[in-house]
């Protein structure tokens, strides 16, 4: 099955190189050099996931995010970003992007996560009876997690999550009392599990915990197994 991507980049040889890299995953791509021709085009074509630099001539990249996220059909979103500051990526993040990669990167840990982001939506979309089994509703110390709709509220008012978060949070909630390392939550929620990225982790579970904890401080729902990684409260 041909995958339709877009690809939104200033710079040509960038732009070229992962054109022809994704010609190895059976993808076929279409490259914008700014932001507002890549929002134009991505508005009046069907696409499997966007590549998005950070930093583009007219529109800058979370602007273009924004604007994507506020369309009905969901399309996973990697952002490219010359910037590594925490501040940008979570940024990035809370625009609606799914995951991010710091330029200069490498083309295989390119494509891993790619293939990430296409496994993660065909198995939202590809429901095996295992996972339609799985509980849908969770509930959890004044927490509501409503899988099927992807909604969240603590003691009834609403959470909002990205994406990854979300799936993060339910991840935990299904397994209450295991203990994850973060190179299994990397494997597990992310789809790859690159050595020296761990740091993807901590930075969710913080954000998660100031969203979902009333003193994050002081978790009762996401904690921390020192030495170890994390877990879900029993």
């Amino acid at each position: 099955m041909t995958r339709n991507v877009l690809i939104i980049e200033d710079d040509p040889d960038i732009s070229r190189l992962i054109k022809i890299n994704l010609q190895d995953l059976d993808c076929a791509s279409v490259i914008a050099g700014d932001g507002r021709e890549g929002l134009d085009v991505f508005k009046h074509e069907h696409f499997d996931l966007v590549v998005l630099d950070l930093m583009l001539p007219g529109m800058d990249g979370l602007s273009v995010c924004r604007e994507m996220r506020k369309g009905g059909a969901y399309v996973p979103i990697l952002m490219l970003t010359a910037k590594s500051t925490e501040l940008d990526r979570v940024v990035g993040l809370e625009m609606g992007a799914d995951d991010y990669l710091t330029k200069p990167f490498s083309i295989p840990e390119l494509m891993a996560r790619i293939k990430a982001l296409f496994r993660r939506v065909d198995a939202l979309s590809h429901k095996t009876p295992e996972k339609e089994a799985e509980k849908q509703l969770i509930e959890h110390v004044g927490m509501r997690i409503d899988v099927e709709r992807r909604q969240v509220s603590i003691d009834d008012l609403s959470v909002e999550l990205t994406a990854r978060e979300f799936d993060l949070l339910v991840h935990f909630a299904r397994h209450p009392g295991r203990v994850f390392s973060r190179v299994q939550l990397l494997d597990a929620v992310w789809g790859y599990s690159h050595e020296g990225y761990e740091h993807t982790v901590n930075t969710h579970i913080n954000r998660l915990r100031a969203k979902i904890e009333e003193d994050p401080s002081k978790p009762r729902h996401i904690q921390t197994v020192w030495g170890v990684g994390y877990k879900f409260a029993e």
